[in-house]
């Protein structure tokens, strides 16, 4: 009888989102777990996952926060890491022109990689021929459901996370998230060869001590030059850049 009472696009969101929430949830928990591992008080690791809610840019800043890196350099590395958002809220910025502002910064605030992708999917259906209210209840529900699963398995990791010996040492779940997230990425020569360069100049600015920690951003930026650069060579015609591609 609930479910009945709620909007069907309120509906149509939590099922659409469902078999994405169980990819999340293992991230979250790694987040809460390696938030208390860096350093940060239970307080303080639910306070950063409240404040940011950004996957990657917030174990990015877990990590740093256990390398000791000045505060410049995380809020940076967060700034970097999340530039994307900008495409994002450009594109579906006009599906959501005619919501009140409080509206608007609600759906800024659980934008995510996730949410954009199934929002902008839903919106752009020709079949579908949603209504503002419609559009705004069906963002929310896709949203709002990744905030509380990935709030909850964050407050759980940091409970886990607490009662973890300091002999143990969670420091490797932080780079076994990122590689997991990277190799699945690798799909192309440009992007073998970005991720490549990219991950051996931030090694390099660890080894070497690169100062105020930024061999992370370096490596970054470093990455993203040598993709667009890789992509630019290899898209000639005939080429198959595919990694494993031929006929």
């Amino acid at each position: 009888m609930f479910r009945s009472r709620l909007p069907a696009e309120v509906r149509r969101g939590v099922r659409d989102v469902a078999p994405l929430l169980v990819g999340i949830a293992p991230f979250g928990l790694v987040a809460g777990a390696a938030a208390v591992d860096a350093g940060l008080t239970p307080l303080q690791a639910v306070g950063l996952s409240l404040v940011v809610f950004a996957g990657a840019s917030q174990l990015a800043a877990i990590d740093l926060f256990g390398s000791n890196a000045e505060l410049l350099v995380i809020l940076l590395t967060g700034v970097v890491i999340n530039l994307r958002m900008l495409m994002y809220s450009a594109s579906i910025a006009p599906h959501f022109r005619s919501l009140r502002s409080v509206w608007k910064s609600i759906c800024a605030y659980i934008l995510t990689d996730q949410a954009y992708a199934l929002s902008i999917a839903r919106y752009t259906d020709a079949e579908a021929g949603l209504d503002p209210a419609e559009r705004r209840r069906y963002h929310l529900a896709v949203g709002g459901s990744l905030w509380i699963v990935w709030q909850c398995c964050t407050i759980l990791g940091v409970v886990v996370g607490a009662r973890v010996p300091d002999s143990w040492g969670l420091s490797f779940a932080v780079p076994l998230v990122f590689l997991s997230l990277l190799i699945p990425a690798v799909t192309s020569k440009p992007k073998a060869i970005a991720a490549l360069v990219g991950g051996s100049v931030a090694v390099a600015g660890d080894v070497f001590a690169v100062p105020l920690d930024l061999g992370l951003i370096l490596g970054g930026l470093a990455g993203v030059v040598a993709g667009v650069l890789a992509d630019e060579w290899l898209s000639t015609p005939g080429d198959d850049s595919e990694i494993g591609g031929g006929h």
